[in-house]
């Protein structure tokens, strides 16, 4: 299959193509090939002439977002909007990445596909925004929602814990925010048997467990050996632009229903991403 990858740089983008590389023609594009808010971003697209667009660009970075919310919706609405046009005019389907943030958090239990969103900030918002946007103008789409993502391509939570393990005998994470943190690279196995499929809609996909930010960081730096103490701390006394959901764990319940098969322990997921980065003893 003819595979465009948007975002291919990024974490989720990069893994994805190596995936895909061994059993389709894949391209991978970043803004330096496309910028997606751009005037001639359809047409451009549609000059790759794919199969399928897999949609993983994106600006996630969540209190940049609350910051600059201009430069959110652009990319993450605008842009998405734009992917969708250009799927619409190939007539081929496209994946959409989006996120727990759609949710508020407050309904204290697994949120499934059809529960309805409540973003609480500008990142939850346009990503919302692009989600709806896919919806209008596709028959054949798939929206995966996915939370907490990490993986070996660039910076993201676990690495920035480790690093400042590293540095410090105690550091401290917030304890009253719980997610299903997902290896990057879980999720690529996933979205390389969804796509193989005509099974199109919106679905849930995370490592299977929740845990709190603290618990996630207290057992990477056990796996990893690191000689530093883990403490708990409550969001209030860290302060960011964004207010976060407090529960925002997602029920796989469309994957599993449609395709019989849970995704594996968070925990098993660190561990080999771990192994991936060096960092397991």
């Amino acid at each position: 299959m003819k595979i465009l990858v948007t975002g291919a740089k990024g974490m989720l983008g990069a893994d994805l193509c190596r995936e895909l590389a061994g059993g389709h023609q894949v391209t991978g594009i970043d803004v330096q090939e496309v910028d997606l808010v751009s005037a001639d971003a359809i047409e451009r697209l549609v000059g790759y002439d794919p199969e399928i667009i897999l949609h993983c660009a994106a600006m996630t970075n969540v209190d940049g977002c609350e910051k600059d919310p201009d430069a959110a919706y652009a990319v993450n609405g605008r842009g998405t909007r734009n992917v969708a046009l250009a799927a619409r005019q190939l007539d081929i389907p496209m994946l959409y990445i989006s996120t727990d943030f759609v949710f508020d958090g407050k309904k204290g239990e697994p949120y499934c596909e059809w529960d309805q969103p409540s973003p609480l900030g500008h990142y939850g918002r346009s990503k919302l925004d692009g989600e709806n946007s896919v919806r209008e103008l596709l028959k054949k789409f798939y929206i995966v929602r996915t939370s907490w993502l990490y993986g070996k391509q660039g910076r993201n939570f676990i690495s920035t814990i480790l690093a400042k393990a590293k540095e410090a005998g105690t550091i401290k994470v917030v304890n009253d925010q719980v997610g299903s943190p997902t290896y990057a690279r879980d999720l690529c196995r996933a979205l390389a048997r969804l796509i193989a499929s005509d099974k199109y809609g919106t679905y849930h996909l995370s490592n299977s467990g929740a845990c709190s930010w603290y618990d996630f960081a207290r057992k990477a730096v056990e796996m990893s050996g690191i000689k530093s103490a883990v403490s708990p701390i409550a969001s209030s006394e860290y302060p960011t632009p964004t207010t976060r959901p407090s529960y925002s764990v997602l029920r796989n319940f469309c994957w599993e229903r449609t395709f019989g098969e849970t995704l594996r322990p968070w925990e098993e997921g660190l561990r080999d991403y771990l192994k991936e980065t060096g960092d397991i003893k």
